[in-house]
């Protein structure tokens, strides 16, 4: 009777119930982006020419390394992942490191980005910039949690692999690579809606 009250086993699909968990936590997440972007097209349709302005006024050039930035460290976390599963704990750390400096790299990135928004007065609450910064600080501020969301973990499971037991967890890792992976998917939406949709 215990065991059959016992919920640590894996369900009859197999999948691990962390994996399930973070696959129903990223549908969540999914329609919050979801009603981000359709507001900003209804009112991207309506206000062109405020948006069109707006889009100008961002530096596509330090997006576009953040895009790498990311998709350098959804590699980099696959490859920790690979090399835990063989339990070569020395290479999973080394590759969870570089996907946690890839992180800290998109954060110093968009603090000079933000900075440089701030120092022109390109934020909300000016009257020509109010409509399309809110959206632009809105989703990349949101978007950067999500960030800084997945490195607590990171960090935590990189100073436990210096332990005497390692990090024994492959799963959760790859559950916590799902939700870096989507991560990465979102701003390679993010990054052209805001900075490349306008000519």
């Amino acid at each position: 009777m215990s065991s059959a009250l016992n919920l640590s086993h894996e369900p009859v699909t197999k999948v691990k119930h962390g994996k399930i968990a973070m696959w129903a936590f990223l549908a969540s997440e999914l329609m919050f982006f979801s009603g981000f972007f359709g507001t900003f097209i209804v009112l991207r349709n309506t206000n062109y020419e405020v948006f069109k302005h707006g889009a100008h006024e961002l530096a596509w050039p330090l997006a576009l390394l953040n895009t790498f930035i990311l998709i350098g460290s959804s590699l980099t976390m696959a490859m920790a992942i690979y090399h835990l599963e063989r339990h070569n704990n020395g290479k999973f750390r080394t590759y969870l490191g570089l996907t946690i400096l890839g992180a800290f790299g998109f954060l110093i990135v968009k603090y000079f980005e933000y900075s440089a928004k701030w120092q022109h007065h390109l934020f909300p609450g000016q009257d020509e910039h109010t409509v399309f910064f809110s959206f632009y600080f809105l989703m990349t501020g949101f978007h950067a949690m999500h960030v800084v969301g997945g490195m607590i973990p990171m960090v935590y499971m990189f100073f436990k692999s210096y332990t005497k037991s390692a990090y024994p967890h492959p799963s959760k890792v790859e559950t916590l690579g799902l939700y870096w992976h989507f991560v990465d998917l979102m701003w390679i939406f993010i990054f052209p809606a805001l900075y490349l949709i306008f000519p």
